[in-house]
Formats: C-alpha cells, sequence, structure tokens
C-alpha cells in the first residue's frame, strides 16, 4: 500500500510540471509573436461603386497592425472629393496561438461633380494601398439606375431679387433608412442674412415606388449685396443603422455606418436699387404693401379730453419684421397724438413669408372743433411690376364736441356775470328827490314859490341829507360786499385745499386715473383765490396757463400712461412721484401769489 501511493504521488508531480512548462512555452511563444508581429498590408475599398454625385462613399481602409490613429494621411482626397467625417477603430484577436491586430479608418467622401475618378494610394507607416477606381453618375441618371436611401434637395423661391428683398429657402431631408443620428449645416450665402422661420417639419413621401421620410426646413434670406452669388449647398452628416449579418439574434447589436450627403449649390441674381426710387423714402422691395385702420365704433363725435385711440396695420409680404418701416402720424393744432410701442409679427402664408406691424395711437383732443387728419402714406417698390407704389390711409375728418365739464362751468360762470351786472349797473347811479324826501312835486313847488328864501334851505337841507344817505348805503354795500368775498375766498380756499390734499394722496398711491381727476377742480379753485379771470377745461389749457415745465412734462407722461395702452405684458405702473413734487411746486408759486395780494394798504 505504501509502495502504490508513493508511485501515484511522483505520478502527479510530473503531471504538474508538464502542465506548468506548457504555459511557460505558450507565454513565451505569444511574447515572441509580439516583438516580430509588425505591419505588412494596407487595404482600401468603398461600399459602392459607381455612386451618385453629391452622395456619401464610405472608403474603408484596413492595417494589418495596431498602428497610431494619426498614421493616415487623407489629403490626397481632397482633390476630387469633400472628405467628411472620419472614425478610426482597432481590433485584436487571437486564433490558434496566432495573435492578429488590425487598425480601420472609415472615411466619408462626396464627389464633387460626375465622372470617372481614382482614388490614390494612401500611406501608412511606408506601406501603400492599391489605387481605386470609381465612377461617379449624375443624379437625373442615376433615377433610371438606382435609388438613395439618403438625399438633400434644396429650393429657392426667387433666383433673381432685389437688393434687401427677401426669398425663402426650402431644404429637404429624405431618408428611406432609419437615422441614429444627424446634423444639417445652415446654408451660406456671401453678403446676405439668414434665418430660420419657424420649427422643422416632418412628412412622409413616395418617390419612385420608395417610401421616405422628409425633414423640411425653412430659411429666410435676405441679400444686402448686388451681385451674383452662389448659395452653398447644405451638408448632412450622420449615422444610420444597419441590421446585424449575425444569424443569431442572441446578443446580436444593430451596427451604425456614417453617411454624408451634400445637397446642389444655387446661383442668386441680385439688382440693386433702381435710380428712380426717392431718395427720401425707406427702400421696401415687396410684392404686395397694403394699409388698414380702425376706430372706435358707433362714434360719429368725440369729446373734449377723451381718448381716441386709432390703430393702423401694415401688412407686408418678402419683407422681415425688421423690414417694416415706422408708421407716423402728422400733429394736429389742438390735438395731441400719444403713439403706442408697434407690435410685430410674422409668419409664412403658402410658402411666402408675411409680416405685420400694428401701430396704435391714442388721439386726445385739447379743443372742440373739426378736426382734420392728413393722410398716411408708405412708399414701395412693386417687384412685379418694377413700378414705384404708395400705400395709402385718406385723410379724414373728426368732429370733437366739448365735455360736460366745461359746459358747466360755461354757464356757472355767465350766471355769475349776470348776477354782477344787476348788481352793479352801469351809468350814473342816480337817486330820485321824491324817494328822498317822500313829498310830491306840487307840495315842493308851492313851498319854494311862497318863499325863495326857504326854497335855499330846504335844497341845502336836501341835499345834505341825500349826500348822508348816499354814504351810509355806498358804506354798507362795500361791506356786504366784501364780507361775500372774503366768505367765497375761505370756501374757494378750504375747497382747494380738500382737492390738493386728495391730489397729492392718489400721487403717492400711484393712482394714475385719479390724479387725473383731481388736477382740473384744484387748479382752478386755485386760480379762483387768486381772483384770476382765466379759465381751464381741460389738460392742455393748464398747461398753457401753469408755466411750469416739470408740471407740464409730468403731465404728459400721466396722459401717455392712461392713453398709450401699451400691449407689452407686465409694462411697469405709472409712478407719482414726479407729479407730487410739480404739484407741490405750483401749489407754492400759487400761495405766494395768494399772500402779495392780501398785503393792506398803508392808508386803510
Amino acid at each position: 500500500m505504501v509502495i502504490n501511493f508513493s508511485m501515484q504521488a511522483v505520478k502527479g508531480f510530473y503531471d504538474t510540471q508538464k502542465a506548468l512548462l506548457l504555459f511557460i512555452l505558450i507565454m513565451a511563444t505569444l511574447l515572441f509573436s509580439d516583438t516580430v508581429y509588425a505591419l505588412s498590408k494596407v487595404t482600401a475599398v468603398v461600399d459602392k461603386n459607381p455612386a451618385m454625385i453629391n452622395e456619401s462613399i464610405l472608403l474603408t481602409v484596413t492595417a494589418d497592425d495596431d498602428v497610431n490613429r494619426n498614421a493616415l494621411d487623407t489629403s490626397p482626397l481632397l482633390k476630387d472629393f469633400i472628405v467628411g467625417q472620419t472614425s478610426v477603430s482597432s481590433q485584436t484577436s487571437m486564433v490558434n496561438f496566432k495573435t492578429t491586430r488590425v487598425t480601420k479608418w472609415q472615411i466619408v467622401l462626396i464627389a464633387r461633380s460626375p465622372g470617372q475618378f481614382i482614388i490614390p494610394a494612401l500611406t501608412i507607416e511606408n506601406q501603400q494601398s492599391e489605387p481605386v477606381e470609381l465612377t461617379v453618375i449624375a443624379a437625373k441618371e442615376a433615377d433610371n439606375t438606382t435609388q438613395t436611401d439618403i438625399f438633400v434637395t434644396s429650393e429657392l423661391s426667387q433666383k433673381e431679387v432685389y437688393v434687401q428683398q427677401l426669398l425663402t429657402l426650402t431644404i429637404k431631408l429624405h431618408f428611406a433608412v432609419d437615422l441614429k443620428s444627424g446634423n444639417l449645416t445652415e446654408p451660406n450665402l456671401t453678403g446676405a442674412s439668414i434665418e430660420k422661420i419657424g420649427q422643422d417639419k416632418q412628412s412622409d413621401s413616395i418617390i419612385n415606388g420608395r417610401r421616405y421620410r422628409v425633414i423640411e426646413q425653412t430659411y429666410a434670406i435676405t441679400p444686402e449685396q448686388s451681385g451674383k452669388f452662389t448659395l452653398e449647398a447644405p451638408l448632412f452628416s450622420g449615422e444610420i443603422l444597419q441590421a446585424s449579418k449575425r444569424r443569431s439574434s442572441f446578443l446580436s447589436f444593430a451596427q451604425t455606418k456614417p453617411v454624408s450627403i451634400l445637397g446642389d449649390a444655387l446661383k442668386i441674381v441680385v439688382l440693386p436699387i433702381p435710380a428712380n426710387y426717392p431718395a427720401n423714402a425707406q427702400w421696401l422691395p415687396t410684392d404686395i404693401l397694403t394699409l388698414h385702420q380702425e376706430w372706435p365704433t358707433g362714434d360719429e363725435e368725440f369729446t373734449v379730453g377723451e381718448p381716441i385711440t386709432r390703430t393702423i396695420t401694415l401688412t407686408a409680404a418678402g419683407l422681415s419684421k425688421a423690414q417694416l418701416p415706422k408708421i407716423e402720424m402728422q400733429s394736429t393744432a389742438g390735438l395731441k397724438i400719444y403713439p403706442d410701442q408697434a407690435e410685430l409679427n410674422a409668419a409664412l402664408r403658402n410658402e411666402r413669408l408675411v409680416s405685420q406691424k400694428i401701430q396704435n395711437f391714442a388721439l386726445v383732443p385739447s379743443t372742440a372743433g373739426d378736426f382734420i387728419l392728413p393722410e398716411v402714406g408708405i412708399t414701395w417698390f412693386n417687384t412685379i411690376t418694377n413700378k414705384i407704389e404708395v400705400a395709402t390711409l385718406p385723410s379724414r375728418t373728426i368732429s370733437v364736441k366739448a365735455g360736460e365739464g366745461a359746459l358747466k362751468d360755461n354757464s356757472l360762470r355767465n350766471s355769475v356775470d349776470s348776477a354782477t351786472l344787476s348788481d352793479n349797473p352801469t351809468g350814473n347811479t342816480a337817486i330820485s328827490a321824491d324817494k328822498l324826501t317822500g313829498r310830491s312835486p306840487a307840495v315842493v313847488t308851492e313851498v319854494l314859490v311862497q318863499d325863495k328864501r326857504l326854497q335855499w334851505l330846504f335844497l341845502s337841507l336836501w341835499l345834505l341829507t341825500s349826500l348822508a344817505w348816499l354814504i351810509q348805503f355806498l358804506y354798507s354795500k362795500n361791506k356786504n360786499q366784501k364780507e361775500a368775498k372774503d366768505s367765497s375766498h375761505t370756501m374757494s380756499r378750504h375747497h382747494s385745499a380738500n382737492h390738493y390734499l386728495a391730489l397729492l394722496a392718489a400721487c403717492k398711491k400711484n393712482n394714475a386715473e385719479q390724479a387725473l381727476q383731481l388736477i382740473l377742480p384744484w387748479l382752478r379753485q386755485l386760480l379762483t383765490i387768486n381772483k384770476s379771470e382765466l379759465e381751464i377745461n381741460n389738460i392742455a389749457q393748464a398747461q398753457d396757463i401753469i408755466q411750469e415745465q416739470s408740471f407740464s412734462t409730468a403731465l404728459n407722461d400721466l396722459q401717455q400712461h392712461l392713453y398709450g395702452k401699451s400691449a407689452i405684458d407686465g409694462a411697469p405702473s405709472w409712478q407719482g412721484s414726479a407729479l407730487l413734487n410739480a404739484i407741490q411746486i405750483v401749489q407754492k408759486q400759487q400761495s405766494e401769489k395768494v399772500s402779495t395780494h392780501q398785503i393792506l394798504p398803508l392808508n386803510p
């Protein structure tokens, strides 16, 4: 038993030694193979031959060794091709103890023109590939011979335009395979501004019996220089998904293939501005431009001080929002004009860009009467007829009536004047002797006839009595009038103080509507205290009478806020601090005038 055990131990020892030697031999072989393995071959192949113009051609260059990623020089390809995306991969494998290393370059090429081409020999570490002959056919020839998986088309709305005349470019990417990723370059034109319009559109299309998915992009191009130009072709670069070549779907993954597609370059002719176009008019090249206006409905007659909203809309095809001109109204005496900030819009209508500007005006009449609003005109150039045209809104007459407040003030003023005239009749004041003596004319005559001396005596007494009575009458009347005026001034001061305090409170609360309502009553009472005969029926008269710059500016800002009707969301609210300071200045100035009027005479 002891001997058998020993023999088994010896046999196990030799098996272990044998396995160890085998492992060492394998490792040595691997190390030796790494030492002697070197680059020996470079190959180059294309994925299609013939190929279409502007269609991507995938050139695969393979080196049978692990070499540097930058070892391949692709500059010789630039002579006849556009070189697109390049990807590099390395792979190491071992079969039957033989190690294989491969470095692979995949280069996307696009032929610049149809014809016969030769891809030159490419060099990697002193090893060269064989040249590759390639046939590139035109798109029209390819339509009858082959169908591509992906292609790009470009279309211009016009190929001959004027300077600053907008034209649209439509680019469509057609693909019949699954895209993993992709990027389409934006168009480029020398001396022109290019802006994308809207979002990408997606649709389906059937071409030559094959279904394509279509992605559409639209651009607005505005040339800024005249001459002949070439619009660079759009380039699509991306990756498409390819089904795995393995028979079993277990652990199989879809493969990707890089592609690049070049669209067609387009020629454009840009004409200069015609010499006969007015130098003082903004250059507006378009095929249609219109003006439209809107007024408050149902109002045939307007009121002094109340705002009138006039809306003017300018619509033009083939012009961008930035090109639309400013809409202006000429000023008219007695009518203040407050323009609002314009609203701009643009959209595509039947593949044409249509832009629109909406301008609101607040018209505030300061006096009653008829006002003639001059016509509004916009000069533009018709690109269809090649003629200069003017879009106009005809002149219009509006009637403005006095406000109810002004009518009441005039009526009250006329009543006061009538009362004053009745209390102070014109002409010399004559007092009848009959009324003063209470005697009849016959009695007086009889007394005078009887005694001439008594006549002079009675005449003297009569004159003295009349004079005393007249003095007493005038003194009482002046006293009553003074008391009435003092009472009136006291009441005016009281009302003015109330209006003044309420106006200050409205300004502090930034209440624009209440502040505007209190300004005229406050000023009327203030002028009444100063014994002024000036009339204030509206804001314009207030600005003319109160010669204070800060006051006029604050009132303009207040009316602009109330009547501007700004369409901007989140517009800042009115701040009453400026009007508050101006009111305090005017109040102080008028109060100083009152103090000057109330100085007592030296000899009362």
